[in-house]
């Protein structure tokens, strides 16, 4: 179980997505950047006790024309070999010392948990209580997922995909986390995948649903 702190973070999660969210592939923002904020999301348990696991949603701009990003990351407590690509940032934490943030979709931890949560054996948990399951992300299983890694993240147009595999015939398939998050189905051909919603900012509190994460055969 994560122990969600109440403490502060310097620099906020929020400061570094805003640095690194223009420099990705699938931002679809303009050239002043972004000013984020949180949109929505939840979390995933380590049972190793060692990383922290967030699916966060932020959204830039107000209102229906805000545009909502999904950023999956990772919060260590040393640095992850061969990742430094992917590395968002550091931050000091109030209780837990320098923290290392990844994206998460290029961190091993993550994608074992995800296929875990597709798979039926994981939990989704809300994303700032401890110990709270998250009733309102729905899964789609698919039976027998697991994560073979290392697992190769690559961006594309409004997504990042990841390979993985499934036991029995169906081979290898393709973890596809929409980054730019819409409302509606995962579209065709999807196997199952993850569904959540999230809030844009100036929206009267009104709250979209849509895929986070989809699986596709490769």
């Amino acid at each position: 179980m994560a122990l969600i702190h109440r403490t502060t973070m310097t620099p906020t999660k929020l400061e570094l997505i805003a640095d690194w969210l223009p420099r990705r592939a699938w931002y679809a923002g303009g050239a002043d950047g972004p000013r984020p904020v949180r949109a929505g999301g939840f979390r995933l348990d380590d049972p190793e006790g060692e990383v922290g696991i967030e699916f966060m949603v932020v959204a830039d701009g107000e209102g229906p024309e805000a545009v909502a990003y999904l950023v999956p990351m990772t919060y260590r407590g040393k640095p992850l070999d061969g990742a430094e690509h992917a590395l968002i940032g550091t931050s000091e934490h109030g209780v837990l010392g320098t923290r290392w943030i990844y994206d998460g979709a290029h961190d091993p931890v993550l994608v074992r948990e995800l296929t875990a949560l597709l798979d039926g054996r994981a939990v989704p948990q809300q994303q700032s209580v401890s110990d709270a399951v998250d009733e309102t992300v729905a899964v789609a299983a698919v039976p027998g997922l697991r994560a073979a890694g290392p697992a190769e993240a690559v961006d594309g147009a409004g997504h990042t995909e990841v390979r993985v595999r499934a036991e029995g015939d169906a081979g290898a398939l393709v973890l596809r986390l929409h980054r730019v998050l819409r409302p509606g189905g995962a579209g065709d051909g999807a196997l199952g995948g993850v569904t959540a919603e999230w809030a844009p900012a100036g929206a009267g509190g009104a709250a979209a649903r849509g895929a986070y994460v989809s699986v596709h055969r490769a």
